[in-house]
């Protein structure tokens, strides 16, 4: 009979924390030097077009607001064209993120037909091992969205639903918020890319 093998457990180098924020925006840390301002921070070169801001929050599998994740941001300008825009910003301690961006276009999908228009973001904290992937819809891109060569891919539409920011005004200026929910109920959909 063979012997069980005790679970081991992971050690803080395989994973992206605890300190991943600080390395990868230390300036929103404190830490001066030569990193200041932190690449990606500011305002996203996305060309010109409509400004909106994206802003949401990072919850762990039971609940809880995750204040230690890094999330980068990735996107195409106005016209659909790949000359992306790049930013990345450190959570805050209540979980909650924020870009100043501009509303991007649709690209062309893998079937050669425009996608709705979407941004790509990536998250790092303590505990997660592998950057996770997953995309930002808007809401108020329906028609698009219906016709999405990936949204469409997610069979169930409940789960599609995580991927879709609602739109509100914020000072007069549209705002896409979309919670991201690393477990449990109502998880986030991500892409092993």
């Amino acid at each position: 009979m063979l012997n069980a093998l005790p679970t081991l457990k992971e050690t803080p180098s395989q994973t992206a924390g605890p300190y991943v924020h600080i390395g990868l925006t230390p300036g929103l840390e404190g830490m001066g030097g030569s990193n200041v301002p932190d690449l990606g921070s500011g305002p996203i070169n996305a060309g010109n077009g409509q400004p909106i801001t994206i802003a949401g929050c990072i919850f762990d599998g039971s609940a809880a607001p995750v204040g230690d994740a890094v999330v980068e941001l990735w996107q195409a300008d106005a016209d659909g064209t790949h000359a992306e825009g790049w930013g990345r910003t450190a959570g805050a301690a209540d979980g909650s993120f924020r870009f100043e961006t501009i509303k991007p276009g649709r690209v062309l999908g893998p079937d050669g037909q425009p996608m709705a228009p979407h941004l790509t973001l990536w998250i790092v904290a303590r505990g997660i091992n592998v950057g996770l992937h997953t995309r930002l819809y808007f809401d108020d891109e329906g028609e698009a969205n219906a016709t999405d060569f990936i949204l469409n891919r997610i069979m169930d539409s409940r789960r599609r639903k995580t991927l879709i920011a609602a739109r509100s005004e914020v000072e007069g200026r549209p705002t896409y918020s979309l919670d991201i929910r690393l477990q449990g109920e109502n998880e986030t959909v991500f892409f092993d890319i």
